[in-house]
């Protein structure tokens, strides 16, 4: 926010500096407390790792853009949410995911598609604003610099046309595993957001690709779909204990 009233180089690199501190900190923080990514907690935690790491290259990569505006408070919203829920340690041979290679393939797709959608928000977060200023007739060079509406929107299609395939496989995985399992709760809240998500992510890839919605509505409708994933990535697991077979 301070490079927008004072562009200097020294406010660049202060940031960057402070960026990759905190992406240290939480690395180690991962490596020592080991989390359980299959807990809200945990899941949540290495989300905003992976998106801190995209922010870091996003800010070195486009350096005349304000990216940090838009990534930077995603990745401190999913710390701070994080809070909200007990630690799990996860210890060496449980920190990724489950309990075995399936489990942690599972837990893998899902956080992969997560990945996607998280990008996919960020540039329909991005593409709403530039719009408004387009809009609004904002001069060329003043203010927010952003990308184009063309190559975000594109972002935003790239990113959810190679996470709908993730998140089927997850989703698809996660059934067969669950079903190993007595005391699976199919009702349960996890259960039903990661349906409604595959149904969103269909929907989305459907109104791009036939009916040729506009970008706009996308957007709209891509943030709708990244809240579904805090919701579902928050929800309990289904499994007492969250351990997969």
């Amino acid at each position: 926010m301070t490079r927008l009233v004072r562009p200097k180089p020294a406010v660049r690199w202060a940031g960057l500096a402070f960026g990759a501190a905190g992406l240290l900190a939480h690395t180690l923080f991962l490596l020592l407390q080991r989390p359980r990514v299959v807990s809200p907690h945990g899941s949540l935690l290495v989300l905003a790792w992976v998106v801190a790491i995209f922010y870091l290259y996003g800010a070195l990569h486009y350096r005349k853009l304000a990216w940090a505006l838009f990534v930077l408070p995603l990745v401190l919203g999913l710390v701070l949410l994080s809070g909200a829920f007990p630690s799990e340690a996860g210890g060496e041979a449980r920190w990724f995911t489950g309990d075995t290679f399936w489990g942690a393939v599972h837990g893998s797709l899902v956080l992969l598609a997560a990945i996607g959608l998280c990008v996919a928000c960020l540039a329909s977060l991005m593409y709403l604003v530039q719009a408004a200023r387009l809009r609004s007739k904002a001069a060329p060079g003043e203010g927010l610099r952003l990308p184009s509406l063309e190559r975000l929107a594109m972002m935003n299609r790239r990113a959810i046309t190679w996470a709908f395939p993730l998140w089927t496989a997850g989703l698809l995985l996660g059934v067969v595993l669950l079903a190993q399992h007595d005391s699976a709760n199919w009702t349960a809240l996890k259960v039903a957001g990661t349906v409604g998500l595959w149904a969103t992510f269909a929907l989305l890839i459907y109104l791009r690709y036939s009916v040729q919605v506009s970008n706009r509505r996308l957007a709209f409708l891509t943030i709708a779909a990244f809240g579904l994933l805090i919701a579902t990535l928050a929800a309990a697991h289904p499994v007492q204990g969250g351990g997969l077979p």
